[in-house]
């Protein structure tokens, strides 16, 4: 692909402040001002859908990408069909511990699908509200805490500073590209990312990409 063809699909898909976030982390980050070039041209990808972004960031909890996308994919081929929360509730506990869930996250999913179901969400409000206004009311259904509620902000709502101090990716890339793989405590965490603001979503998205250069996808 051409370097014309490449700009014009970032032009036509980034986010509307990708480019110019980038510019400024590099400005403001020796770090950064390294990280993202190696890593570009690229960006943040949503797919629109508020079910199967928490859904998938359910599943993603407390294990790798990859462990992640290989469950997400039993998942899908045992839904062999479009996920939304009806056709997930029609499968059977088995099925979806076949797929690779766990039993509690068996129980997170399909409370997830009651709660889009029964309408007790009302996610056509959300762009509206502000980013700790959706995590509270995100935080009140089983399953889903501050980092789940953060990976919907990041990857379904495209938010640009987000900075998820519970994630493990984050942190050991901080440590590696900050602290020379030294422990890192939330406090340095926070002191690194405080640098990277008001852009600190897409400073954690080239940080993610710095350990791991396949695209972090919800």
């Amino acid at each position: 692909m051409s370097k014309v063809a490449e700009q014009a699909i970032i032009e036509s898909v980034a986010p509307d402040y990708w480019e110019q976030a980038c510019a400024q982390l590099m400005k403001q980050d020796r770090i950064l001002k390294k990280v993202i070039p190696k890593h570009g041209p690229g960006f943040l990808m949503t797919r629109g859908d508020p079910f199967t972004t928490l859904a998938r960031a359910i599943v993603g909890q407390q294990i790798s990408v990859a462990a992640a996308q290989s469950v997400w994919n039993k998942v899908l081929m045992t839904l062999k069909k479009k996920v939304n929360p009806q056709n997930i509730l029609a499968l059977s506990i088995e099925d979806l511990r076949t797929a690779g869930l766990s039993g509690r996250k068996v129980e997170y999913i399909r409370d997830l699908a009651q709660h889009f179901d029964s309408g007790r969400l009302h996610a056509n409000q959300w762009q509206g509200m502000e980013d700790e206004d959706i995590i509270k009311e995100l935080c009140a259904i089983r399953g889903i805490g501050r980092w789940t509620a953060e990976m919907f902000l990041i990857f379904n709502m495209v938010r640009p500073d987000i900075l998820p101090l519970d994630d493990a990716g984050l942190i050991k890339a901080i440590s590696l590209n900050y602290f020379s793989g030294e422990p890192v405590s939330r406090h340095e965490a926070r002191e690194v990312a405080a640098n990277w603001a008001p852009w600190r979503t897409v400073a954690t998205w080239y940080m993610w990409r710095s350990i791991d250069p396949a695209p972090v996808e919800y």
